[in-house]
């Protein structure tokens, strides 16, 4: 592990000290070319495609001279994403995987289920993973501005079924906290919703993000809040991710975590018992686990759906049932994820 002093740093501090440059990162890591199977060896055009950025904090976590350190393989730009692109466009791969750009009713806003619209207030992360399947979206066309407001409420006025606000991006908790706090408030104003669920890989990556302000909002809007945190691996988990977990429910915050399931990370029953059991160690319940959405670039990751089916078995053999989380698939125009048959 490499040692990183962060205690006298902010969040925004933390969220700015990162890692841009894949060689420095292989030099941190103290990896070489010999280090590494041919296919893993860098490539510019990934990392061109979709920019390596991680945190110093996460890649502390990191174990120095693995090639296969499951937090590393998420995140550098390698030779498989941009292999055989013709093959990934066959086996169904694609720049929209969710088909979200039909969903994306204004700018800003995706109604994809029935209840509920996802909001993308910004196209920032803290950490990009290579896996993700908005890697392609074009977010500089679709961030909402303050004059998209009107036409956001009227929108929801209108749908009078939508009861929960979904803040997305990017990572909605890397924006700052009066931002957030404009959003939440203007939500709260619509007598119709109810529920406010935020999805973020921060907590994760940068668990101090989990400052006091940001408590305070959580603690005093009448809306119930949940959070739906992202994490693969108990080795992205600390000390300081169960401080500010503890945080969020001493305030009444309801705890989920999503996991997606990735070739050589987590395609395996021990891996994924240890994170179910680590994450209620820090009083967060497993809510979905996700087999990869197709985008393009990720192919690599892709497990069949039968080990995913034998590992979810095992894990309903092992685990108490409110540590297994749902095996689901997302599919294109679906108003709902759909289970994956495990018998």
């Amino acid at each position: 592990m490499i040692n990183y002093l962060y205690q006298e740093k902010n969040w925004q501090s933390q969220l700015n000290d990162l890692i841009s440059d894949p060689e420095e990162l292989l030099a941190l890591l103290k990896l070489t070319t010999h280090d590494l199977k041919s296919e893993q060896l860098l490539s510019q055009h990934a990392h061109q495609q979709f920019k390596l950025r991680v945190p110093r904090q996460f890649v502390a976590k990191m174990q120095v001279g693995n090639a296969y350190d499951p937090l590393f393989l998420q995140v550098f730009p390698h030779h498989l994403e941009m292999q055989d692109m013709e093959k990934q466009i066959q086996a169904g791969f694609s720049a929209d995987p969710l088909g979200e750009l039909e969903a994306n009713t204004l700018p800003g806003m995706l109604h994809k289920y029935k209840s509920r619209i996802l909001m993308t207030i910004t196209g920032a992360c803290a950490i990009h993973c290579r896996y993700c399947f908005r890697r392609h979206f074009p977010y500089q066309e679709n961030l909402p501005k303050s004059r998209d407001w009107f036409a956001i409420e009227h929108y929801i006025r209108d749908h009078p079924e939508i009861n929960e606000i979904i803040l997305s991006g990017g990572d909605p908790l890397t924006v700052s906290n009066d931002k957030l706090a404009q959003w939440i408030n203007r939500f709260e104003q619509l007598p119709q919703i109810k529920t406010l669920r935020i999805h973020s890989r921060v907590p994760v990556v940068i668990p101090q993000r989990i400052d006091d302000d940001l408590l305070r909002i959580l603690a005093t809007t009448r809306l119930k809040v949940i959070l739906v945190v992202h994490s693969n691996h108990a080795n992205e988990l600390d000390i300081d991710f169960d401080v500010a977990m503890r945080k969020l429910c001493n305030i009444n915050v309801t705890l989920f975590n999503q996991s997606v399931l990735l070739s050589e990370i987590n395609d395996n029953f021990y891996i994924l018992k240890a994170l179910s059991y680590r994450l209620f160690d820090a009083r967060v319940l497993p809510y979905y686990l996700h087999v990869l959405d197709k985008v393009q670039g990720a192919s690599h990751f892709l497990i069949t759906d039968a080990t995913a089916q034998t590992i979810y078995q095992a894990l309903l053999k092992e685990l108490p049932g409110y540590l297994v989380p749902k095996l689901v698939r997302e599919t294109s125009g679906e108003l709902h994820k759909t289970p994956l048959n495990v018998f």
